[in-house]
């Protein structure tokens, strides 16, 4: 009984402190929320990320990725370093296999394009193969089949001058299947090269989130400039049923020993550690809030046992037990992570759906935010510890301090 009357007791003292230093607190529960948010958005982003990754991987419908190495974003004419040469000869030599389904080079280009000759904008071209699951088309119908103009690696067959755009780069240029395009690398070039729309396709900018138009790759090399090395930047493999991609892409890396050969998870492995320094941030950011969190609310715990030094000295002459007084500060710094990890678990939902709306206005990829409750509980048992390693602090403080220091002070 007399546990539970001290304890009224301390709890009585602590919110009444609380109440009377009203800005304090919000600073202290404002930052803790903070900090929490930091950690749950950050982690639910980096989740959501891998798993749009994986989706857009499952989704594509391929076994293994071939490139040449990394492709980079260069200065340079077209916009992306594409590594991967003679890609249509290791493209017909992978499709030979008894074990492979399909085998198609892609490429992809920065290119200019406008449906007059005066307004160009700069979206992503695509080199790629018509038909199957290369290109599904909504509206309209596929390009040639084939790739006529690279006729057996001289370029000099007919250039079909056929393109399948994107429904976002239909609605950006106010055109539809029929109308014409003009396409190219540079400005000269693009003035010089007229495409007729054959059809509007989701299949490229699902992928890569953006505006895009897909034509043959030889004539997407064509108007880059890149024939001379049947330059594209990766080929993508279907298996057969019953074909195991790890073993299949053993054999091809001792074929190839030049190229890279991915499984859908080893691309994904490959595509994350290209942001590996943007990912440290992102850790750096969470640990630093973390930290932020627990000196905001240690400063504050400090300050009240200074500013209330001479009360607790009072008390504590009046016979008041020191672990009271300790009780007291520590339920305080305890209020304040209970409090600001409520408050961090009830904005992170409605912030990751502002966060997913603004992503999918910049880059065009749904709910890259995916919030776990895992990661909710998670942030709340952070907010927990925050305060209860600030009352730890403050109470050492206050508990190692004879009442004459106090007084003095």
């Amino acid at each position: 009984m007399r546990f539970l009357t001290r304890l009224r007791a301390v709890i009585g003292i602590a919110g009444a402190q609380i109440r009377t230093q009203r800005l304090r607190s919000l600073l202290a529960i404002v930052g803790i929320c903070l900090a929490v948010l930091s950690m749950t958005l950050l982690t639910s982003l980096g989740m959501g990320v891998v798993q749009t990754g994986q989706e857009k991987f499952d989704a594509s419908g391929r076994d293994l990725w071939v490139t040449g190495g990394p492709v980079k974003l260069t200065p340079e004419t077209g916009g992306f370093q594409n590594s991967l040469d003679n890609s249509h000869r290791v493209a017909d030599e992978i499709m030979a296999r008894d074990d492979v389904a399909t085998a198609y080079a892609l490429g992809f280009q920065t290119v200019y394009v406008s449906p007059n000759t005066s307004e160009f904008e700069t979206i992503i071209g695509v080199g790629a193969p018509s038909g199957g699951q290369s290109v599904t088309v909504t509206e309209g119908s596929q390009y040639t089949p084939g790739d006529p103009h690279y006729n057996g690696g001289s370029y000099d067959g007919p250039m079909t001058h056929e393109v399948i755009i994107s429904p976002e780069a239909a609605e950006r240029f106010g055109v539809g299947v029929n109308d014409t395009l003009y396409i190219g690398s540079t400005l000269a070039s693009a003035r010089q090269h007229e495409f007729r729309i054959t059809g509007i396709s989701p299949t490229y900018s699902n992928f890569l989130g953006s505006s895009n138009v897909v034509l043959h790759l030889s004539e997407l090399q064509e108007v880059s400039g890149t024939t001379g090395t049947d330059t594209a930047s990766l080929v993508t493999v279907k298996l057969r049923d019953g074909a195991d991609p790890d073993t299949v892409a053993s054999e091809l890396e001792s074929t190839y020993p030049t190229l890279d050969v991915r499984t859908n998870q080893e691309q994904l492995e490959a595509t994350l550690r290209q942001q590996a320094v943007l990912i440290a941030a992102g850790v750096a950011l969470v640990a630093l809030s973390i930290i932020t969190g627990i000196a905001l609310t240690l400063n504050l715990v400090l300050s009240l046992i200074y500013q209330q030094r001479r009360e607790f000295a009072a008390l504590r002459a009046q016979g008041l037990s020191v672990w009271t007084l300790v009780g007291v500060v520590g339920t305080q710094a305890f209020t304040y992570g209970l409090l600001g990890g409520l408050l961090a678990s009830g904005l992170t939902y409605p912030l990751a759906d502002v966060l997913n709306v603004a992503i999918q206005s910049l880059v065009g990829f749904e709910n890259v935010v995916v919030v776990d409750q895992r990661v909710v509980l998670g942030g709340f048992a952070i907010a927990l510890v925050i305060g209860l390693a600030s009352a730890l602090a403050g109470s050492w403080s206050l508990a190692r301090q004879p009442v004459t220091d106090l007084l003095d002070g």
